[in-house]
């Protein structure tokens, strides 16, 4: 039972909600009549309506992302139903800006835009004390940082030890990316670093060992990365990981000689190229040094153990699919650990919006509210790319195939991947949820029977992915086709002697051998 009940639908359980534990951390007075309750978007709303009501509260605060929005509105739908006495507070980036027309909003009793943790703390204090808040709609903006409780504390062991740690050293970013939601921020804000590198210290003292860090631009202030960096240099054990999002053109020599001294996995960087092409880069609004930006990413690649993680992102204004074929071709041979395909997606607020009548951008309604087509990428060339993205993750950056893919993108990566993909999908019952095994089978088929390469060194290749995979057996269609020698039966050892996330230990181990 609690007076507050703070509620999140995590897209997975190994998630954790970061803006649930600022809210509760701020409450002052109000924190120990408050509970968090993270539930997921796999979870029936029913379910979930009952696992609220347990707790017999006296105000809900939902934190509303574009993935979990349609869910959490079934959720408020039904509560206002059987509950409609129990007030009903909503917040978060995907109610802060155009939230007008939002159902949901309408549904709820109060809307918190922006940041809440200062305004969530004044509201709670009215309803609980029996004081009408002023209005519906509460300006949450930005409180002075300095002024915010560090919610680290809020972690509970078995958040430690089963889910992500996020944690961030600033707010804000100085860029005006037009897809982004951080372009409205007018500056950078950074929390005071001796007070977040205590609580950094306190987690590794209770156990974390993973850590992900949501700042949008990690690098931008030497003397804060130089320290955090060297804070978990000086602290490294064989099980650390940690995750910065980087912007891709900013290197000095202080950290390279910094990130280069950490062993193999231990960090991963997020790199968000978006797209190679300098125009399409005009017309968003991205400034990035492109020389610099390829020169990092081999100094990353070549020279330190960092785990790349870069991005691009389909569907940008005037970008058309043979410009996408071009950059990603080129980010292929940078040879990141995984490149993320993204979709481009309307987030609201964003300035995007401007280009919608000379690029003809054509949204989706409902979240995520991905682009349908562009003046550049018709309909048919979108959906495509979608089938493409979810068939380069499962085969690509899940790390389970680093000698047999290589085989499959040769010198034309795009077009190569392209056409396995258009092959390989009437064989898949769907392409969000792809069998390891299955998807091995395909591989292997089309290399032999479509593309016509060498039986003998193609079933190796796939032989040796399934042994780093921790297989104990070649699969049966191999059996099949090819007489394996017996020196390559032996069992699979554990190429994975550190605590690492799943998909990195795979790259990890392939780049041992």
């Amino acid at each position: 039972m609690s007076d507050i009940l703070l509620v999140a639908l995590n897209a997975r359980y190994h998630h954790t909600s970061f803006a649930l534990r600022y809210l509760k951390a701020n409450l002052g007075e109000l924190e120990e009549r408050c509970q968090l309750l993270e539930l997921t978007l796999e979870e029936r709303a029913l379910d979930c309506v009952e696992k609220i009501l347990q707790q017999q509260p006296r105000l809900i605060g939902f934190s509303i992302y574009i993935w979990n929005t349609t869910q959490s509105l079934e959720i408020i739908r039904m509560l206002k139903k059987v509950a409609p006495e129990i007030p009903v507070v909503v917040g978060g980036p995907e109610v802060s800006y155009e939230w007008e027309s939002q159902e949901i909003v309408a549904k709820a009793d109060y809307l918190i835009t922006h940041e809440g943790e200062v305004a969530f703390r004044q509201l709670a204090e009215d309803i609980l004390g029996g004081r009408a808040p002023a209005g519906k709609v509460i300006a949450g903006g930005q409180p002075p940082i300095e002024s915010l409780r560090l919610p680290y504390r809020l972690y509970t062991d078995h958040d430690l030890q089963h889910r992500v740690v996020y944690v961030e050293a600033s707010r804000g970013c100085p860029f005006r990316c037009e897809f982004c939601l951080s372009s409205l921020d007018k500056a950078v804000r950074y929390f005071p670093l001796d007070e977040l590198l205590a609580e950094l210290q306190t987690l590794l003292d209770r156990g974390a060992r993973q850590f992900k860090f949501i700042d949008r631009t990690f690098n931008l202030r030497l003397e804060v990365s130089q320290r955090l960096l060297q804070f978990f240099l000086d602290r490294y054990t064989s099980d650390l990981f940690v995750h910065f999002e980087m912007v891709p053109d900013r290197f000095p020599e202080e950290l390279r000689q910094l990130v280069a001294q950490f062993p193999a996995g231990a960090v991963q960087f997020e790199i968000g190229i978006q797209s190679f092409d300098p125009e399409v880069q005009k017309a968003i609004s991205r400034r990035q040094d492109m020389a610099k930006l390829q020169e990092n990413l081999q100094f990353l690649r070549n020279q330190t153990g960092v785990h790349i993680h870069a991005d691009l992102i389909v569907g940008l204004p005037g970008e058309s699919l043979e410009q996408f074929q071009r950059g990603f071709d080129r980010l292929v041979q940078l040879n990141p650990q995984e490149i993320q395909v993204g979709i481009l997606k309307r987030l609201r607020g964003t300035p995007i919006l401007r280009h919608d009548r000379d690029y003809q951008m054509i949204y989706a309604d409902s979240p995520p509210y991905e682009v349908l087509s562009t003046s550049a990428m018709n309909f048919q060339q979108m959906m495509s790319m979608k089938r493409f993205a979810r068939f380069w993750e499962a085969v690509a950056n899940r790390g389970r195939f680093p000698r047999t893919l290589p085989l499959l993108l040769a010198d034309s990566p795009f077009q190569n991947f392209s056409e396995f993909t258009q092959w390989a999908l009437p064989q898949v019952r769907t392409t969000r949820e792809m069998p390891h095994l299955k998807l091995a089978e395909l591989l292997f088929s089309y290399l032999v029977d479509c593309k016509q390469l060498p039986l003998q060194p193609t079933a190796e290749a796939m032989l040796a992915d399934f042994t780093e995979d921790g297989k104990r057996h070649p699969p049966g269609f191999l059996y099949a086709r090819v007489e394996i020698p017996r020196e390559l039966l032996k069992p699979a050892k554990n190429q994975n002697d550190r605590s690492l996330p799943e998909r990195q230990a795979r790259h990890l181990a392939s780049a041992k051998r």
